[in-house]
């Protein structure tokens, strides 16, 4: 079954494709097909997975995958959320998202440093599917103090993990796609590819 992930995020498409590459389906992106750029007016991640999967179904005529995700930083009130991707701006990018980051938590105590990362996957069959598939997945650690690694994209670099004493961005892909929010949130949507698609 061809499906079309909905995502012009070349770091997610790499990740989605590797934790998704032993179900039965035909992942289909926007480097196969064009989709268009979806302004994500949702005001919470599962609003906007709904909708960058249901405008790449309309176009394609194909079955949609969408993620939207970020991270939620306790001391900032659960910023920056679904405004992750675009924290610094409309024309933001990992680096100053994160040195935006590390300048609002300036001289905040480790232990009031708390973030959770958040990821939503929706699968829309069609269009108008009344019943999509919803999953997600949270991922809990802290903000550090520096950026440290160069694997992984986004937070990575600042999301500190107390239990290896390393950054998102410091482990291997291999243990990342294996414990991450994203890795925790296509794991229902692998099981029900596994069961529907054989």
């Amino acid at each position: 079954m061809d499906i079309i992930l909905a995502s012009k995020n070349q770091d997610k498409i790499i990740e989605i494709k590797k934790i998704l590459n032993k179900s039965k389906i035909t992942l289909k992106t926007c480097h196969d097909l064009a989709i268009p750029d979806v302004e994500e007016t949702g005001s919470t991640f599962v609003e906007n997975a709904i909708l960058k999967a249901r405008s790449a179904s309309i176009v394609t005529g194909l079955a949609a995958i969408a993620d939207d995700s970020g991270i939620e930083v306790d001391f900032l009130n659960s910023r920056p959320g679904v405004k992750s991707a675009r924290y610094s701006g409309e024309n933001a990018t990992n680096e100053s998202n994160n040195t935006k980051l590390l300048r609002e938590l300036n001289g905040v105590p480790y232990n009031k440093r708390k973030a959770c990362y958040r990821c939503v996957i929706v699968f829309m069959r069609y269009p108008n599917d009344p019943f999509p598939i919803i999953s997600s997945g949270s991922w809990k650690g802290y903000i550090a103090e520096s950026m440290r690694g160069t694997n992984g994209f986004g937070y990575d670099p600042l999301f500190f993990l107390p239990e290896f004493n390393k950054t998102s961005a410091e482990l291997s892909t291999i243990k990342k796609n294996s414990i991450s929010h994203r890795a925790q949130a296509l794991k229902d949507l692998e099981k029900y590819f596994k069961e529907n698609y054989k």
